[in-house]
């Protein structure tokens, strides 16, 4: 895994974008578990017309080539020297022979528990969701089978001991299906049925995945699924729109924040400053000019509550007992809000 420092350099200095008016009745205040359910609620939705069907023409949008529109990306695709290999192809050749694409359960249908079942042009639900589903060459498909997800490097292809890995370019956009699929459909679609590894401490989230989501950052192509999606199915995956989100909910180091939720304002707390930080023993608060009583939460990245304390006249909080690492202060005044990150080392 790379370097927590790198990590932090690369987080700090990514560009955020506006978050969607689709998030705007979550509470992304929250962490951890709680906002994990948040999200399932949100995304929970009962789309009965949808169908595996309909996938054949709507990866004619989701998929579409951003440097060619009349092509399909092709996931775990990598160069042009043969149809198994091929990145981009035309948007008509749909089929299952040589040098035609197919649809790719990205979560395996197999693997999900109970198995999401045979697909025909009426499947709906579980079997037919667009956010699971990718153009695949055939063989390429066929190649990868239900194979479960393994770390790897290079271009798409089997690993370890009958394991896959789905491609530098890839791996990004597979680790954040995966974290839809778990979010949506909960533990029948569990990250270790459809990949191997160490999961994050305190949860079922692996470890592959959450690195995976760091590395490889959203696409400009995961950027143009989740419009169509939300209009035609009715839901976003959250984790394209914001990767920082995982971070929040499973913890371990922290992913792209493309909202910049580390400094979400609100109400008389918006001018709040922290220093030093990153701090060692103590931290201030600074530009705190209302008269009610404030209180400061500190919890990790995973969401679990460090400490709670109301911050005294000199606005200082002793942080000498927490070890080194990455942590959300949520300080808090009457109905108003406001969490910053803190670096403790």
């Amino acid at each position: 895994m790379k370097k927590t420092t790198l990590l932090f350099a690369l987080f700090f200095t990514g560009i955020a974008i506006a978050q969607q008016p689709y998030y705007n009745d979550v509470d992304l205040t929250l962490t951890g578990q709680a906002l994990y359910q948040e999200l399932q609620q949100k995304i929970d939705i009962n789309n009965n017309t949808f169908t595996y069907g309909d996938i054949r023409d709507s990866v004619k949008f989701t998929d579409e080539d951003p440097q060619n529109a009349s092509n399909v990306l092709l996931i775990y695709g990598y160069d042009d020297s043969n149809c198994t290999n091929q990145r981009s192809r035309d948007k008509d050749d749909f089929g299952g022979t040589t040098c035609e694409y197919n649809r790719e359960h990205t979560f395996a249908r197999s693997n999900a528990n109970p198995s999401m079942g045979t697909v025909n042009n009426a499947t709906t639900g579980i079997g037919a969701d667009p956010h699971n589903l990718r153009p695949s060459d055939q063989q390429m498909n066929n190649n990868r089978g239900s194979k479960k997800f393994a770390a790897g490097s290079g271009n798409a292809g089997n690993v370890g001991s009958g394991n896959w890995y789905p491609g530098d370019e890839w791996k990004g956009d597979v680790a954040r299906i995966m974290m839809y699929m778990y979010t949506r459909f909960g533990d029948r679609c569990l990250p270790s049925l459809n990949g191997v590894g160490a999961t994050q401490s305190g949860n079922d989230m692996l470890q592959i995945y959450l690195q995976w989501n760091i590395e490889d950052p959203v696409s400009d192509l995961e950027d143009q699924r989740n419009p169509y999606t939300e209009t035609n199915y009715g839901n976003r995956n959250p984790f394209i729109d914001n990767p920082y989100l995982a971070t929040l909910i499973w913890g371990g180091d922290a992913a792209e924040d493309r909202w910049n939720l580390f400094s979400v304002n609100d109400n008389l707390l918006s001018q709040i400053s922290i220093a030093p930080n990153p701090a060692t023993e103590k931290v201030s608060i600074y530009n705190i000019n209302i008269n009610e009583p404030v209180t400061a939460i500190i919890y990790s990245v995973n969401g679990t509550k460090v400490t709670e304390l109301e911050i005294n006249d000199k606005k200082t909080i002793d942080i000498s007992s927490l070890s080194n690492g990455l942590y959300l202060l949520k300080v808090s005044s009457g109905n108003a809000s406001i969490t910053k990150k803190l670096i403790v080392n």
